[in-house]
């Protein structure tokens, strides 16, 4: 068995180490026998959505995004990787790469940067910037669990009525600094503001990831379990530290 994920725009949207979930995604198959290929695509390079089992696309700033958008809306990229997201294909994408997957973000000065839509989600420049460790709350696979991150945003992002929330922050600012909601699920696909990288930090997320690509391959068994004493430890201490002095950095 072999998964392959595709990583979308790695020049471009690249920030705050996103690169380590397919690092810790590509290990934890591994670990468990599971062969990955990684394939990298850039602006111009074609790709075959339908032949790929996870998609990841990290964060970028402004300038980068706009090239991205480009790539996205002038191929036929956006359509298609939407038609595979509908179809069931697993995707995982963080802040720039998140909030390119929506309708718009609309810029400082007022600029539109057009997005595929893939989320019922739009995005709105604010007056400064949301940093700080974040804590959200959210079910996987109808189990309950806590994920941490790093957020680092002046976009704010509002959900329509067609996706969910990945979950409630807890301690953070999230998708915005007024409705306490984090990310966003449609399908299999998956947005969220947290860095940090965001899968390290978080195991029992990679696995989720990796149980919704071989459920489709129709692989359901259990994954065996991973020595993840060490993440759960670091974890801990983030939620300890964060909830309990409960920093939310505003930067203008």
């Amino acid at each position: 068995m072999k998964l392959r994920i595709a990583h979308l725009y790695p020049l471009s949207m690249n920030i705050y180490g996103d690169r380590g979930n397919l690092i810790t995604l590509t290990r934890r198959c591994e670990w468990r026998g599971i062969d990955c290929e990684i394939i990298q695509v850039g602006i111009g390079q074609p790709v075959e959505f339908a032949k790929c089992d996870i998609v990841f696309v990290g964060g970028g700033q402004d300038r980068q995004q706009l090239a991205v958008s480009d790539d996205l809306l002038k191929t036929t990229k956006g359509a298609d990787l939407k038609q595979a997201v509908a179809d069931g294909l697993v995707l995982l994408s963080i802040c720039g790469g998140y909030q390119l997957l929506g309708h718009h973000f609309l810029a400082g000065g007022g600029r539109k940067i057009a997005g595929t839509g893939l989320f019922d989600a739009w995005t709105e420049a604010g007056a400064g910037r949301l940093i700080g460790n974040i804590v959200v709350d959210c079910s996987l696979a109808e189990a309950a669990t806590t994920l941490v991150g790093f957020e680092n945003h002046s976009g704010r992002t509002f959900l329509g009525a067609g996706v969910r929330p990945l979950g409630t922050v807890v301690s953070g600012f999230g998708n915005n600094d007024r409705d306490r909601t984090e990310g966003a699920i449609y399908h299999n696909a998956f947005g969220s503001y947290m860095h940090g990288s965001l899968l390290p930090k978080n195991p029992a997320f990679a696995d989720h990831l990796i149980r919704l690509a071989l459920g489709r391959r129709g692989r359901t068994e259990q994954l065996p379990p991973l020595d993840d004493r060490l993440e759960d430890v670091a974890r801990t201490s983030v939620i300890s530290r964060t909830v309990s002095g409960r920093k939310r950095l505003r930067f203008f």
